[in-house]
């Protein structure tokens, strides 16, 4: 079992638009899909996250119950919040050459002089568009 800051390390962007609850949701949702995080583990106690994190504990335990809503977490008093389940699908053996494929993608759009914000204005365009384009 892991614990903490070894598991997942939040952190919060203020300029995304996205309340802090939310934002630590999609981490936490995020680390379950990429098998960050597993059946057991243990997630950073709120007074963890709070030190780490500019947030206000009550945030973060918002976001924790809405986790624990989902059935993704379970609190345990005293112990602290656990991973109930996770959100691997079959593609997480694709996910590596997917990663260096990105990882191309990016020092060559870094090469062509874009910054990050510019990076991730294309790549979130391009992404709805081809979102939509899907259905």
């Amino acid at each position: 079992m892991k614990w903490g800051a070894e598991v997942i390390e939040f952190h919060l962007d203020a300029r995304s638009g996205v309340a802090p609850y939310m934002q630590l949701i999609r981490q936490v949702r995020h680390a379950l899909r990429l098998g960050v995080l597993n059946e057991g583990d243990k997630l950073p106690t709120v007074k963890e996250v709070v030190a780490r994190v500019a947030i206000n504990p009550n945030t973060v335990s918002k976001a924790y119950r809405e986790l624990e809503y989902e059935g993704l977490v379970t609190a345990r008093p005293g112990l602290g919040t656990f991973v109930t389940r996770t959100l691997v699908g079959d593609s997480l053996s694709k996910h590596e050459p997917l990663r260096q494929g990105l990882a191309r993608w990016l020092t060559e759009a870094r090469e062509a002089g874009l910054d990050d914000e510019s990076i991730e204005a294309l790549f979130l365009s391009s992404f709805r568009a081809f979102s939509e384009a899907r259905g």
